[in-house]
C-alpha cells in the first residue's frame, strides 16, 4: 500500500484544517520544502499536496511553491486544489508532478475531465470529497446532491483509474476514518482507491491494506505525532 504524507498549503505555508473549515486553520511550518524533505528522510516515496487557496478560489495560487517542493525532493507528488483547466494540468505535469487531482472541475466540467483522461491517462486522479455521503466542491464549501460511491462507479466508465475519497467529517479530527465506505469502494473492480481523512492508527492502516485499498493519505496524525511515518512504512509497506 502506498503511503502519501500530506502537505496542505495556504499562502505557501504547511497547514491543517479541521473538517475542511477554513476558519480552523493550524499553521505547522512555513518551510514547506523542509517538511517534504523530512517525510522523504523518513522513507516516504510519495507526497500528497493540496493548494487550499486554489481549492477555495479556483486558481493555482501556490504553483511556484509546489514546483519547488517537487524539484527539491524528487518524490512522486500528486497535486490538487484549484486545477480547473487543461493549461493548469499541463503546467503541473510538465513541472514533474506524477498525478493531478481534479475535484470541483471533475464535477462541474465533465468535458475537461474527459479530455484530460484522454490526454494524460493515469496521471489524472479524481478527488471525491463527501459530507454525509454527498460530494462537496469549491474547497468543500459547496454541497451537491451527488452520491460519492455512485459517482466513483461512474468514473470507472469514464476511464478514470484512481480516486481519492475523503469523508470531510473525519478530516483533521484524528478520531478514525470511515472504514465502512472504504469497504464499499474496495468492491469496485479495477478502481484504485486512496483513503483520506481521519486515519489515526496503525490498526486502521492494516485493515485498509487488507481490504485492497491502493493508497492512504496521512495528515494531521503525522503532524501531531499520533503516528510515526517510519513505523507506518515499515508496517504496511510502500509499493
Amino acid at each position: 500500500m502506498k503511503i502519501f504524507p500530506a502537505i496542505d498549503l495556504i499562502d505557501g505555508q504547511a497547514v491543517r484544517l479541521s473538517k475542511g473549515d477554513y476558519g480552523k486553520v493550524k499553521v505547522y511550518d512555513s518551510d514547506v520544502c523542509a517538511v517534504a524533505k523530512s517525510f522523504c528522510d523518513d522513507g516516504a516515496r510519495y507526497l500528497h499536496i493540496v493548494d487550499l487557496n486554489g481549492a477555495k478560489d479556483g486558481y493555482t495560487r501556490n504553483f511556484t511553491v509546489i514546483e519547488k517542493i517537487v524539484a527539491a525532493t524528487g518524490m512522486y507528488c500528486e497535486v490538487g486544489g484549484g486545477i480547473r483547466s487543461l493549461d493548469s494540468i499541463k503546467a503541473y505535469i510538465d513541472s514533474g508532478v506524477g498525478r493531478v487531482i481534479l475535484g470541483t472541475a471533475a464535477i462541474k466540467d465533465p468535458e475537461l475531465l474527459a479530455k484530460s483522461v484522454v490526454l494524460y491517462g493515469d496521471k489524472i486522479c479524481v478527488g471525491v470529497d463527501t459530507k454525509n455521503g454527498s460530494i462537496a466542491v469549491n474547497g468543500w464549501l459547496e454541497a451537491t446532491n451527488v452520491n460519492g460511491i455512485e459517482y466513483c462507479k461512474e468514473l470507472m466508465n469514464k476511464g478514470v483509474s484512481s480516486v481519492i475519497y475523503t469523508d470531510i467529517s473525519k478530516d483533521g479530527m484524528m478520531s478514525g476514518t470511515n472504514m465502512e465506505v472504504y469497504e464499499e469502494l474496495a468492491k469496485i473492480n479495477g478502481l484504485k482507491v486512496t483513503a483520506s481523512g481521519g486515519i489515526s492508527s496503525i490498526d486502521e492502516l492494516i485493515k485498509l491494506k487488507a481490504m485492497g485499498i491502493d493508497s492512504v493519505i496521512l495528515g494531521k496524525a503525522l503532524y501531531e505525532g499520533l503516528i510515526d511515518l517510519k513505523t507506518v512504512i515499515e508496517t504496511v509497506g510502500a509499493n
